[in-house]
């Protein structure tokens, strides 16, 4: 079976101490190396580990021993507990720190603000196991450590994983709306800077008034006659 025995080497400690299976059936049952098996046997491993009987507790029958040690091929099947065990329900809440990680919390809390600022207080909460107040206090720089604080990686320090933080970072750029970007005003494009004005590539026009008299009278004096000398002839 796959599930192993409670307490696995203090079961094996008993089985090689009182019963006459072998090293791979002790194994086999306690789901243990052979050569772990071995050791305990030979006195180099579990030492001062007191064996637990597997019989008192339910977890094996005099009869599959007996089985066992006729048989060097039979493999000792675990009993099922006669007592069932309510699941227990999750509680709701914030997220468990262990104390030798707490003092760690505030620079996680930083490295959040800093690199992911579209995260909620309630998202923090529950990625690091903390207050609102403290976060309240980081993000203020009242924080009572504040002036040493560096950011960490919450991932780094073990008070989340990689899965949850994207998760959480996932659900936040959903739930923010996209920013409009203003582009601002722009130049007109190169076809519209250098295009000739139509009314400029029409040849112009001149309409000045001409006087016929005027240049007649300047035809005869290239001539070189003039009016009156015509008149003497």
């Amino acid at each position: 079976m796959s599930n192993a025995p409670l307490m696995p080497k203090a079961t094996a400690v008993w089985l090689v101490d009182n019963t006459a299976l072998t090293f791979d059936q002790v194994a086999d049952f306690t789901k243990m190396h052979p050569l772990e098996v071995r050791a305990i046997a030979d006195g180099d491993a579990a030492q001062g580990i007191k064996g637990m009987d597997p019989i008192s507790n339910g977890q094996l029958t005099r009869e599959e021993i007996e089985k066992g040690e006729r048989d060097p091929n039979y493999r000792l099947r675990l009993q099922e507990s006669k007592v069932v065990l309510p699941t227990a329900a999750k509680k709701k809440g914030p997220r468990y720190t262990p104390v030798s990680r707490r003092h760690e919390r505030p620079s996680a809390i930083l490295w959040l603000l800093r690199n992911h600022p579209e995260l909620k207080d309630a998202q923090i909460m529950r990625l690091v196991g903390t207050t609102k107040t403290t976060i309240a206090s980081v993000r203020d720089r009242t924080h009572w450590n504040a002036s040493t604080l560096t950011p960490m990686d919450p991932v780094t320090l073990g008070l989340c994983s990689q899965i949850e933080l994207d998760f959480e970072v996932q659900r936040a750029a959903k739930e923010k709306p996209a920013a409009t970007v203003y582009g601002g005003a722009t130049l007109l494009p190169a076809s519209e800077t250098t295009r000739k004005d139509e009314l400029d590539d029409q040849p112009t026009e001149r309409h000045d008034d001409l006087n016929v008299d005027a240049v007649f009278a300047k035809l005869k004096t290239i001539g070189g006659k003039k009016p009156d000398d015509d008149d003497e002839q």
